[in-house]
């Protein structure tokens, strides 16, 4: 795992920014942060885009940036490997063209990456010899991502890639993305403000704020915090929970999840026992209750313990972080509920979870289960 130690500080305008943090990679790191929070921004002082940006920077044992020697190692030498929202294929080329650029160009330290095995990953066989002014939204994101690993880079940087495509094109591209590390030995560091995107893609979460790193750290501890909802979003606040298939109910069609030390019911997955998968749960959809609930919908009733609760006082609601087992959960109450109910750290509860909705990126192709189960 090699890090990106970075601490530059540049200004557009009124804008500025000072990031200053070492980013470490496993798999896919995700910078999330608001529109205008300074992630493009961040982006390109690391690809070597911005030769304004003053600080130093440096990948593992390489400095790629230290202004104080005057030291400026051009994008072109970085071996990094760049998409963007809108591809920026070369429309004089075909797409089998737009890959023989990338591979003559390929970085000679990069990961040995075979030409076929991109193509049949990405699914394009059948698209070589179309301009690429006749491709698809999804299809010029598949091409644009191929041709960056053509160029065998040690770091693959994406802006936002389906920031342009519809939600059923997202959907498609995300499982072209989400097998990249793993097929290719790239590490990547994917740029988004979509919330989902981070659950499903990210091992590892960046959040950034007015040019600022903010948090970082795995993706489920930093989802787990209670003091940055307004970051995360407190209406899709929640958190991930890795989990194996357990075993199902095939009278009724579900499946049970095992969450270390609890089990959860969603609808049936057809994946043999033993099988990783990933859950999300909404804040908003866990309530609480001080005795086990009798004659009742809800199939995932299951016993907590409060760990820290954490008022808004400028709404009606606190959140309410609870340990699950081997896992956290968060609820999000009413501030009436909270003390009502007396809840404190340290108090026993009953966490009833409204819906849990499974990550698709484990699913197998042809099986667009996306289950919700009170």
């Amino acid at each position: 795992m090699t890090p990106i130690d970075v601490d530059c500080r540049f200004a557009r305008g009124s804008f500025s920014a000072h990031f200053a943090a070492s980013i470490a990679f496993d798999g896919i790191t995700a910078v999330f942060g608001p529109n205008g929070a300074g992630k493009t921004a961040l982006l390109r002082v690391i690809a070597g885009l911005d030769r304004e940006a003053e600080g130093r920077l440096s990948f593992g044992a390489e400095t790629w940036q230290d202004t104080g020697s005057g030291l400026f190692v051009p994008a072109a030498r970085r071996g990094i490997g760049l998409v963007f929202q809108d591809g920026r294929l070369f429309s004089h080329l075909s797409v089998e063209g737009n890959l023989a650029y990338a591979e003559r160009r390929a970085s000679p330290q990069g990961p040995a990456i075979d030409r076929d095995e991109v193509i049949q990953a990405f699914m394009l066989e059948g698209l070589l010899r179309r301009d690429t002014a006749t491709l698809s939204g999804g299809e010029a994101q598949r091409v644009a991502m191929a041709r960056a690993l053509m160029a065998r880079p040690r770091l693959l940087l994406m802006d936002e890639p389906l920031a342009a495509l519809d939600n059923p094109r997202r959907a498609d591209i995300l499982a072209f993305i989400e097998r990249v590390p793993e097929l290719f030995q790239v590490p990547v560091l994917y740029v988004t403000h979509a919330i989902d995107e981070v659950v499903r893609l990210a091992s590892r979460l960046v959040l950034v704020e007015a040019g600022r790193f903010v948090a970082s750290g795995p993706t489920a501890a930093v989802l787990s915090r209670l003091d940055l909802p307004p970051l995360t979003g407190r209406f899709e606040a929640g958190v991930a929970i890795d989990g194996v298939v357990a075993g199902g109910d095939s009278d009724y069609a579900l499946t049970r999840v095992d969450i270390g030390g609890a089990e959860l019911t969603v609808p049936r997955l057809d994946f043999p026992a033993g099988h990783r998968v990933r859950l999300r749960i909404r804040a908003r959809d866990v309530s609480l209750a001080l005795k086990a609930p009798e004659g009742t919908s809800f199939r995932n009733i299951l016993s907590a313990t409060v760990e820290e609760i954490a008022p808004e006082e400028d709404t009606a609601f606190a959140e309410v972080r609870l340990k699950l087992g081997s896992q956290i959960l968060r609820a999000r109450l009413t501030r009436k509920s909270v003390d009502e109910l007396h809840l404190r750290p340290g108090l026993r509860a009953f966490a009833l979870i409204k819906g849990v909705a499974l990550d698709r990126r484990l699913l197998l192709p042809g099986n667009p289960h996306n289950g919700q189960i009170a």
